[in-house]
């Protein structure tokens, strides 16, 4: 009789050993560890707030990032009111997340979501605050592109290869030691086409990005615009001489010329395709 309660008592001790789940060991994202499209190196955190100062992030903005890894640039940008979204294709990365938020106190305006960073939906973003290579960003920038004139993109070090930034800065601080450029792309009003300016006068323009050029013609005469250039919905150029400033909104142009005649108002409607 003591002999089987032994041998029972040991199975089931046995059987209570291993059937302990084993204590989980907590996840801790390491420098270079690889990703589904690039290797996770962090920004220092003086260069987060060096991006968003100079995306002039508000409370008014959503801010995205793309392979947001431990979420610090959304996290960042929350501290300053703004709500925002990370995409993040590794899991582990989307609950240290979620969990950093939580204890920085802006879970409710900060979120992540598992995802493939090419398929995210942008169209709610006014900032995007990336820390990308350049293959990632030449892939991205026709969606780019497509969003609201004025979405500010700030990038960690890494340039697009056709799109030049509208404004860079170096990073300072004792963490900055190698990658701590800020590049800043403001997206651009689409306004190559022929528009209208009363009078007969037309206004025809190309487009590279930000840079305008074109041609002034009024009473039969073309002119050349030179220095043409949009920020956002903003766009400036210089005509025979006088200088044109003004807003693009839809299919009209408007704003103030300045010539050696005195300040006029300008405006333009874009002529049917």
């Amino acid at each position: 009789m003591k002999t089987a309660c032994l041998v029972a008592c040991l199975v089931l001790g046995a059987v209570g050993v291993s059937a302990q789940a084993p204590v989980p060991v907590p996840f801790e994202p390491r420098v270079g560890m690889p990703g589904k499209d690039v290797v996770w190196v962090p920004t220092s955190p003086e260069l987060v707030e060096l991006m968003l100062d100079m995306a002039d992030v508000t409370p008014d903005d959503f801010v995205m990032d793309l392979g947001s890894g431990d979420g610090r640039n959304i996290i960042a940008a929350a501290r300053r009111g703004a709500r925002g979204l990370g995409v993040e294709f590794n899991a582990d990365m989307v609950a240290l997340s979620e969990q950093l938020a939580k204890e920085a106190g802006v879970a409710d305006k900060a979120r992540f979501v598992q995802g493939d960073m090419y398929e995210a939906d942008l169209s709610p973003a006014t900032v995007l605050a990336l820390y990308l290579l350049p293959v990632n960003l030449n892939r991205l920038a026709p969606r780019f592109l497509e969003l609201k004139p004025g979405t500010r993109i700030v990038v960690n070090t890494f340039a697009m290869d056709e799109w030049a930034p509208d404004e860079r800065q170096e990073g300072t601080g004792t963490e900055c030691q190698s990658w701590c450029e800020v590049l800043l792309w403001i997206v651009p009003a689409k306004v190559f086409g022929t528009w209208h300016m009363g009078d007969g006068a037309t206004l025809t323009l190309t487009q590279w990005y930000q840079t305008v050029q074109g041609t002034l013609t009024a009473g039969g005469v073309s002119t050349p615009i030179s220095s043409g250039r949009l920020r956002g919905e903003e766009i400036r150029f210089v005509a025979g001489g006088a200088n044109y400033s003004g807003t693009v909104g839809g299919g009209t142009m408007q704003g103030m010329v300045r010539s050696g005649r005195g300040d006029a108002t300008w405006t333009a409607t874009r002529a049917a395709r």
